[in-house]
């Protein structure tokens, strides 16, 4: 008695074979994937000079420090329907504008300036174009740019009817 040989299939038709080249073709698939979205929707989260910015960051102290020695303080109010935002600075100093910056937190192409004028007695207003949405840090200082002597900071979630109150600390 003489047993049969058993017939093994080709390659191509096994099991183990299809298996490992659908693992290989499939991290090689997600991998091409995950590098054409990162290079496409790039968020820009870290500043370029961001080494220079941390050591700033006791100068930014400073400006709220003397801010609270100053005893300011604000309140904001924006309106969705008419795009008007309007500040109420109590304290000591009151100038002819204000610097808002509106901050996106994780996409700096969406963040904002705008300048308020002063209207009477601490009433600073301004209007925007569009509608705002979603977290927002806020930044308010008489002058543009790092050259403030005082920052009042503050943090919203838009749209609100509420008042936001910026104060200053960090």
């Amino acid at each position: 008695m003489s047993a049969e040989p058993e017939s093994i299939p080709p390659w191509y038709k096994q099991f183990w074979p299809w298996f490992l080249i659908g693992l290989l073709a499939s991290s090689v698939t997600f991998s091409i994937t995950y590098l054409v979205l990162s290079i496409h929707f790039y968020d820009g989260t870290v500043e370029q000079d961001y080494y220079k910015q941390g050591l700033a960051i006791n100068e930014q102290l400073a400006k709220q420090e003397h801010a609270r020695q100053l005893g300011l303080e604000a309140v904001m109010r924006a309106d969705p329907r008419t795009g008007d935002i309007v500040i109420d600075l109590a304290g000591e100093r009151q100038p002819e504008r204000l610097y808002l910056e509106l901050i996106f937190p994780t996409e700096s192409s969406r963040d904002r300036s705008m300048v308020l004028e002063h209207v009477r007695d601490g009433r600073y207003v301004t209007s925007i174009d569009q509608t705002l949405e979603y977290r927002w840090y806020l930044h308010l200082q008489p002058a543009e740019g790092r050259d403030a002597e005082w920052r009042l900071t503050g943090e919203a979630h838009f749209p609100t009817e509420g008042e936001i109150s910026l104060s200053p600390g960090i």
